[in-house]
């Protein structure tokens, strides 16, 4: 699959900030855990750390005590993570970081490996900053686990849209990890999913849940025919299936 030239750059642009927005209010069945603490449940508690396509650092706050870099290509998300005092942050491309080899500790991406490209580039940079022993901590999203009236929210959304929603690395990241990490110098040391939950309490939420959505192409009318059906969600205070997949890799 690939996307419009421009398109991540502008979406980022005029919406930088959502997927924070979104994320943050999305929780695991236990009502508290959220997907950016399931993913720094995985980082090791000490040592340096690189934010790979951080947006707006909303790692940041748990990290703050320690050696931190944030990079991002979107000039709007590195604002934000700056008005939060994130740093530092440098504008720069994942494939080609300025930063020394063996340069810190962990490396941590949420929601980007599935649309960075080319994907074996981006992994052997995040490989090549990490000294023997360092660790890559990624968050994706997946198909799965879906549980009870899932199927039905999801099918419904997708009806209204038309297509499913896809990233440009989906078909590498379903193939056997193994190889494709062991390309760029890393070990899959820990391969897992998790359920997550979004609760529209309102209309505004529902909207705020389909802009942070990558559509790239879509019709004004299957945009407003999904948006009808989101808001039927939060009426009927649905929970929107958030399913997502830990993937953590150790430099060889």
């Amino acid at each position: 699959m690939t996307w419009p030239d421009g398109y991540l750059a502008e979406f980022h642009r005029e919406r930088s900030g959502i997927t924070e927005a979104v994320l943050t209010r999305t929780a695991h069945r236990d009502g508290r855990t959220t997907p950016y603490e399931w993913l720094l449940d995985a980082v090791p508690p000490q040592g340096g750390v690189l934010d790979l396509a951080c947006g707006s650092a909303p790692m940041w706050p748990a990290l703050r005590e320690r050696p931190y870099v944030g990079v991002d290509t979107s000039p709007a998300e590195l604002a934000l993570a700056r008005d939060r005092g994130a740093g530092p942050l440098l504008l720069a491309d994942a494939g080609a970081l300025p930063l020394a080899t063996g340069s810190t500790d962990t490396v941590v991406c949420a929601m980007a490996l599935q649309i960075m490209t080319p994907l074996p580039g981006v992994l052997a940079e995040a490989g090549r900053v990490l000294p023997p022993g360092g660790r890559l901590v990624a968050l994706v999203p997946d198909r799965g686990p879906l549980r009870g009236a899932d199927p039905l929210w999801l099918a419904g959304l997708l009806a209204a849209l038309g297509r499913t929603i896809g990233y440009p690395n989906d078909a590498a990241l379903r193939r056997p990890l193994p190889r494709l990490l062991g390309a760029a110098g890393l070990r899959l040391a820990d391969d897992r999913r998790r359920r997550f939950i979004y609760r529209p309490a309102g209309p505004a939420d529902a909207d705020l849940f389909l802009s942070s959505l990558y559509l790239p192409g879509l019709p004004a009318w299957r945009l407003r025919a999904a948006r009808r059906w989101l808001r039927v969600a939060a009426r009927v205070h649905a929970g929107l299936p958030v399913p997502l997949r830990r993937i953590t890799a150790v430099r060889k």
